[in-house]
């Protein structure tokens, strides 16, 4: 199975889960292919962020969401319908777990694989 990290992001955000209060998020959004298969999923790792320096990500807070699982393979019109909604669906998933990430405070350079 091939895995690329199309996207991925570091952000500001708010979550406290487990007691522990994290500041930060690594969102991501995945393809997978195998055998004539494609899967997309968004992501989101909430984590402490304790000082500027701090991007020890923690996978305890998490949230992932398959966008699209089928025949076929992974071409930039889909890398792009996919990246355009990748807030909103991170946004709906991290309710669950009391997240939020500040798309407007980016912490680190968006990285696109």
């Amino acid at each position: 199975m091939k895995t690329i990290d199309i996207y991925r992001q570091f952000f500001a955000a708010d979550c406290v889960f487990s007691e522990v209060q994290r500041k930060a998020a690594l969102v991501t959004l995945t393809a997978e292919s195998d055998c004539g298969m494609i899967r997309y999923t968004a992501s989101a790792s909430f984590f402490p962020h304790t000082d500027e320096e701090d991007f020890a990500v923690s996978y305890d807070a998490a949230v992932t969401k398959e966008l699209y699982y089928g025949k076929g393979r992974r071409s930039k019109k889909r890398d792009s319908e996919y990246l355009e909604v990748i807030r909103e669906t991170i946004d709906a998933a991290s309710e669950g777990i009391g997240g939020r990430v500040f798309w407007d405070k980016p912490l680190r350079e968006a990285q696109i694989g």
